[in-house]
């Protein structure tokens, strides 16, 4: 089945991020049947047997059939978690994915910058990661929407000075930047990208946008994603 999804299958993330199911294809049924056309069967429905087949194909890394149903997302998050969530394009063995991203060569309009909640210290386990909320964190949004707002200004005064948009956006700092993407990929990278981000010691905020994720495909692929992430390897 190929889905026409529409901009209602949006979910908010973070201060102004969102995840949006564009379109999808495919079911748990794709999958099931993408396996036994091996022995020239297929079925029309789940059964028992049918979700056993999709729990051993996962347990022993039959990973193929899982490449016959994708989805494609549209996101708005800031460039720290778009960097980290393209390392599942770049590094992925599964499938050829796709992903286009708007670029400020093209568009000036006026940037947007991730401003948390909350801040986390330093983990003194994880050298990757953050354990418990520091009282800081009205000093450090103070400090960096101060930072954000003179980047902001000087941009603009560089774009309204007949500046290149290729350079202006220089002085824009990158890792708050908000920016927006199109991300379609097999539903074995988007269930890989899961296992990973949901972990515990995954980083907050790529984590929020992957339980967004989940959100919306749940209903489209019930036994695959149970299996995937209710029973990791």
């Amino acid at each position: 089945m190929v889905g026409e999804v529409g901009p209602d299958l949006a979910i908010d993330v973070l201060d102004k991020g969102y995840v949006r199911l564009v379109d999808y294809m495919g079911s748990d049924v794709s999958v099931v049947n993408a396996a036994r056309v091996s022995y020239n069967k297929r079925t029309e429905k789940i059964r028992e047997s049918d979700v056993k087949l999709i729990r051993y194909l996962k347990e022993h890394g039959h990973s193929s059939p899982f490449r016959h149903a994708s989805c494609t997302f549209e996101v708005k998050a800031p460039l720290m978690v778009a960097r980290q969530w393209w390392k599942y394009v770049v590094g992925s063995d599964h499938t050829m994915e796709g992903w286009n991203e708007v670029s400020r060569r093209y568009v000036n309009d006026m940037p947007e910058y991730y401003v948390p909640d909350v801040w986390f210290k330093q983990s003194g386990k994880n050298k990757q990661g953050g354990e418990g909320v520091t009282p800081l964190t009205p000093e450090l949004n103070l400090m960096l929407e101060k930072i954000q707002s003179q980047a902001t200004h000087n941009y603009s005064w560089a774009i309204a000075s007949g500046i290149s948009a290729e350079q202006a956006r220089l002085f824009l700092p990158a890792y708050g930047l908000y920016t927006t993407w199109y991300w379609t990929a097999s539903l074995q990278s988007v269930l890989h990208f899961l296992a990973q981000r949901l972990e515990h010691d995954a980083q907050y905020e790529i984590t929020q946008y992957a339980i967004a994720v989940r959100e919306l495909i749940q209903p489209l692929f019930p036994y695959c994603v149970k299996e995937f992430l209710d029973y990791p390897a």
